[in-house]
């Protein structure tokens, strides 16, 4: 199974691309969701990893491919501009497990 990074910025990309994580940059809204669907889509990708830019134009989406329990790990890491939520931990915490820690 591979990684696969969909990005608003080349600085994430290429810091991936340097630990042999495959990627692409998304210029808008239609290419991110077009990339996100590809990557979905794509039997080999095990690991779609997101930034937060990006997981805030695709939110639905990637909650709803959540639920389903798809065989595919999404995870959202925060781009050259740092954790915009310093709370996200533990607010995917308590969404995931239904605790507060």
């Amino acid at each position: 199974m591979k990684s696969f990074l969909i990005s608003h910025n080349e600085d994430a990309i290429i810091g991936l691309r340097l630990a042999g994580i495959e990627g692409v940059l998304a210029k808008d809204k239609e290419e991110t969701q077009k990339y996100f669907e590809e990557a979905v889509g794509n039997p080999e990708i095990g690991i779609i990893i997101i930034t937060e830019k990006i997981f805030e134009e695709i939110e639905e989406q990637v909650l709803e491919l959540k639920k389903t329990f798809d065989s595919k790990l999404i995870t959202t890491i925060p781009d050259r501009t740092g954790l915009r939520d310093k709370n996200f931990i533990m607010r995917y915490v308590k969404e995931s497990i239904g605790i507060k820690i």
